[in-house]
């Protein structure tokens, strides 16, 4: 597939057959997309490299699209296949949990291992991602810091972002994670880190992180 500009293509959502939400929906010359990760203005190499890794490499379908403020990749799709996708009532909320309790335990990780220092450096880095990406309810430095700062096992007060803000989340946060550390042991015992969610959400999540391209970063 090739890059996409605006005037290319229709965008449209359409709401989700099992779940209160809406799923945003890319049409190109007959074919139907959805929207898989989401980057910045600025970051246009990372946007081609993830797009090529999965058209490339593992055989995707894709399209990457550019718009004035934020590139975005988008996985084809047919529309019947969002009828069939597992659906819990709680189920994005835990997987928004789950993802807060990784973004957590590197962050903790980083200041344990390598000192305040870099671990102020990480949550500008982390805090760059997330406005950029356009994060809902995340538009300020404030706003990361007491999201690194919540319990997301007691509260109830949590970030309305959707599956393509939780994929760019661990796509950016592996990648930060690697570069801090030099390796990717920070990813390995992900069950571990979740161990205190109730068992039926942790696997619930566990099972969409490992149907996902995610599983093979995360595991």
């Amino acid at each position: 597939m090739f890059i996409l500009k605006r005037q290319d293509v229709e965008i449209s959502s359409i709401q989700h057959p099992q779940r209160e939400q809406q799923i945003p929906i890319l049409n190109y010359q007959g074919q139907t997309f959805r929207l898989l990760s989401v980057f910045g203005a600025t970051k246009e190499e990372e946007a081609i490299a993830f797009w090529r890794d999965l058209t490339d490499h593992r055989g995707k379908a894709c399209v990457l699209l550019e718009e004035p403020d934020r590139y975005s990749v988008w996985g084809k799709i047919r529309l019947e296949q969002l009828g069939s996708e597992p659906s819990s009532g709680g189920t994005r909320v835990s997987y928004i949990q789950a993802c807060i309790l990784l973004l957590q335990t590197v962050y903790m990780d980083v200041e344990d291992f390598l000192g305040a220092r870099q671990a102020g450096l990480f949550q500008k880095d982390i805090a760059k991602i997330l406005i950029d990406s356009k994060f809902p309810q995340v538009e300020s430095t404030e706003a990361v810091q007491q999201l690194l700062k919540i319990d997301p096992l007691t509260n109830s007060d949590f970030p309305t972002w959707e599956e393509h803000h939780l994929i760019t989340l661990l796509q950016e946060l592996y990648r930060l994670g690697k570069g801090y550390f030099g390796n990717t042991n920070f990813a390995q015992g992900v069950s571990d880190i979740l161990q205190d969610m109730p068992a039926a959400e942790q696997t619930q999540f566990i099972n969409w992180l490992n149907n996902s391209d995610l599983g093979q970063l995360w595991q």
